[in-house]
């Protein structure tokens, strides 16, 4: 049965306002307008009769402007009304003289000049502030002002406007934040059938406010405590919603058929383990047992894998994948790029030796064969690399985008690791999913990107998480330094004398940039902009506009002359497919000095000889792309160095981020800096379907206690009652938020 939350607004404001509504900001029912929240509340002191005023209170006074005063404190000259734009950037003082009819009192505004053209003689208004005397005229300290129209000056509106805590919204100019609270009011005060999503004895555990009261708290409140408390029913309801969605996600799922894959002795996996020139971490070793335990239950793995850069997550993937070889079937490695793809190739092959080469001379007695499926493999090795995987005489398929395609088949697909999660769309992952037939395969994902808990808690609720915290033995460390080239132009000098001091030691260089630079059609303005610098207003430089990301093409030709005689190539996605083959493998091979690319090599990529990268245009790639991009260097026995190159100044937010990169290695932390700088649609992975986020009060960064409760509550409802029959409001609200694009990205986690 429909509540008065369901209904159509016109119900409520008429049909001309919810018009408006529904066009401005896409609310069409009551309970679309009560979830627009306040953004925040404009505190002001009690409203107070003119003559009950006292010095040192905060208050709040209406009346009409009685006179007005422009002065400059230059020139001490008085301003007339209709020249006071031209003073907007001078030292001014606006004095304005309020009236009830009986009392006065003077308010004094500096450098406002405009005012003098809104608070104009008779115009009505509140005023308020805090109650001071001067020269024994009273007045109101710091006034704030809100003018108001001849229809909102009955004593009931005055009262409304003058709360002490008055709510602003969300608003734009055509439905501004006066029209939001009138109508929010109209509702309130009609609103009677309301049903609560959160069952009362969750109310009552969790000392929550009852939603009629939570929505009345929230839009007008008394007290300062009033809407602090109303938040927090609201953040715990979102929560709430969103911990039920994926716990029942995670029912579905425990709920499926999948083909246990216990691991098996004297197989591949021993073999394997056998010839491993090192020893596994702890937590390689851990982790690796959760993944055995979850293959050989008969539900489908679901199970994310986050480690730092170099904690050796591809060791954990492929010894999985070869417990599911030695049960009986297949292991898919699905990557986002051709090259971290054929990269993944070879090292498995690598890694494997002879038990990669299962019906080869030279194989070893037990193996099998590493299959790779790109899209722009030639058409033989694409008709070899499809039958391979169809017949299952490969044991393990890595491939691009290029697996999903529907002619691609495999004999009996049991595990499905993806690589940079981020990367692939659900539907993506969804769809190799789907071609194990009527078993669903286990999933690993993983990530280069640690997460933080709170959002591995809400975005992965439905995942086992496994972390991988240590680094292997032998890695090294990576040094971090930002080089500010408009600000120090002798620091990037430096840097490329760095990289001729690194490669004549026999070490290796990255240089990155933001982008190809073929697709330029003016690149005479990248030139221009390289080193022209102009000032500010605070008399530092700065680019007089914003100059093109410098790129791959436009770096490659400065550095000819640079780092004359040094092996320089350059590596981006536009390069030929062999092409690119060729440039890593002579790059890994020790051929290529200096390799300029772009953000290609982000992942995956594994030249243990490359000591140094320099980062150009640092400014322009996010911290956690920074922190995965580092992590290419170091990889060896020598100390990593990363140079991040930028033309950003010292305070401005692009510095300070590049700062924190800097500052540490602690991939968590960053993170955890990076997601509090992005929007909590970014956070919660729903960008990926182009959509805003449903959350709204709830930040999953700030929330942890909030999210950690309503996750305990979804699992204890959902594991006695998964389809919330006994919870009807809790199940149409579900119901309500499955509906909407938002979170569609959870149908096919």
């Amino acid at each position: 049965m429909k509540t008065d939350i369901d209904r159509k607004l016109r119900d409520f404001v008429g049909a001309k306002t919810a018009k408006t509504f529904a066009d401005v900001l896409g609310i069409e029912t009551v309970g679309d307008l009560l979830r627009h929240y306040p953004r925040r509340y404009l505190k002001k002191g009690e409203l107070t009769p003119f003559d009950e005023l006292r010095v040192g209170d905060q208050a709040t006074v209406s009346g009409r402007v009685k006179k007005v005063t422009v002065r400059s404190l230059d020139s001490k000259l008085e301003i007339r009304p209709e020249d006071v734009n031209k003073y907007r950037r001078h030292k001014t003082i606006t004095k304005v003289v309020v009236t009830d009819g009986r009392n006065d009192i003077e308010l004094a505004f500096f450098n406002q000049p405009w005012l003098a053209n809104k608070l104009t003689v008779g115009t009505a208004a509140l005023f308020w502030g805090e109650v001071t005397m001067f020269r024994d005229i009273m007045q109101l300290k710091g006034p704030g002002t809100e003018i108001l129209d001849e229809e909102d000056l009955s004593e009931a509106e005055i009262e409304r406007r003058a709360r002490p805590f008055r709510p602003l919204y969300p608003a734009t100019a055509k439905l501004p934040t006066a029209t939001i609270e009138r109508s929010i009011k109209i509702v309130l005060d009609n609103l009677d059938d309301v049903e609560d999503p959160i069952p009362e004895l969750i109310l009552r555990n969790e000392k929550l406010l009852g939603l009629r009261e939570a929505l009345q708290k929230i839009h007008l409140p008394e007290t300062e405590q009033d809407w602090v408390t109303a938040q927090k029913r609201f953040r715990f309801e979102e929560a709430l919603v969103m911990q039920t969605i994926l716990a029942q996600r995670r029912a579905v799922t425990d709920a499926l058929k999948a083909i246990p894959r216990p691991r098996t002795d004297g197989g591949l996996l021993t073999d394997f383990d056998a010839r491993l020139p090192f020893q596994l971490t702890a937590g390689q070793a851990e982790v690796g047992e959760e993944i055995f335990a979850d293959l050989a239950r008969p539900h489908p793995m679901h199970r994310l894998l986050q480690g730092e850069v170099g904690s050796g997550k591809t060791i954990v993937a492929l010894r999985a994948m070869l417990a599911v070889v030695d049960a009986g079937g297949q292991a898919v490695l699905l990557a986002p790029t051709e090259v971290l793809a054929t990269q993944h190739h070879k090292t498995l092959t690598k890694m494997l030796g002879e038990l990669a080469e299962a019906g080869m001379l030279g194989g070893a007695e037990r193996a099998t064969r590493v299959g790779l499926l790109t899209g722009s493999l030639n058409a033989a090795a694409r008709r070899t690399a499809m039958l391979d995987a169809a017949s299952g005489a490969a044991g393990i398929v890595v491939g691009t985008h290029a697996l999903l395609e529907d002619k691609v088949q495999f004999a009996d697909l049991g595990l499905v690791v993806v690589d940079e999660q981020h990367r692939f769309g659900v539907e993506q992952r969804a769809a190799l999913s789907q071609k194990s037939g009527e078993n669903t395969p286990h999933v690993l994902v993983m990530t280069a990107t640690p997460i933080p808990r709170t959002v591995a808690m809400t975005v992965f609720g439905d995942l086992a998480v496994s972390t991988l915290t240590e680094l292997p033995a032998g890695r090294s460390p990576i040094t971090s330094s930002v080089v500010p080239a408009a600000e120090k132009p002798a620091w990037l000098e430096r840097a490329w004398q760095r990289v001729r001091e690194e490669v004549g030691k026999g070490h290796q260089v990255y240089v990155v940039c933001p982008r190809i630079g073929d697709e330029v059609k003016n690149a005479g303005d990248e030139e221009a902009d390289f080193a022209e610098q102009d000032s500010d207003s605070d008399g530092k430089q700065a680019p007089k506009e914003r100059r093109p990301p410098l790129s791959v093409m436009f770096i490659a030709e400065k550095l000819a002359e640079i780092l004359a005689g040094l092996r320089v190539e350059i590596l981006h996605g536009r390069l030929p497919a062999d092409e690119k083959d060729s440039v890593m493998t002579r790059f890994a091979a020790g051929e290529i000095d200096v390799l300029i690319a772009t953000t290609v090599i982000e992942v995956g990529v594994d030249v243990p000889n490359a000591s140094t990268m320099v980062v150009m245009d640092a400014d322009r790639f996010g911290i956690s792309q920074l922190h995965q991009l580092r992590g290419r260097v170091g990889r060896g026995t020598v100390p990593g160095l990363c140079l991040l190159v930028t033309d950003s100044w010292p305070a401005s937010k692009s510095r300070e981020r590049l700062d924190a990169v800097a500052a540490t290695t602690d991939g968590f932390e960053l993170s955890r800096i990076d997601l509090e700088t992005r929007k909590e649609g970014d956070v919660l992975g729903v960008a990926q379907s182009g959509v805003r986020s449903s959350l709204k009060l709830l930040s999953v960064l700030r929330d942890e206690d909030i999210i950690l409760a309503a996750r305990h509550v979804a699992k204890s409802i959902v594991s006695v009652d998964p389809e919330l029959v006994t919870y009807p409001s809790l199940r149409s609200t579900v119901a309500s938020a499955l509906a909407s694009e938002a979170t569609d990205y959870l149908e096919k986690t």
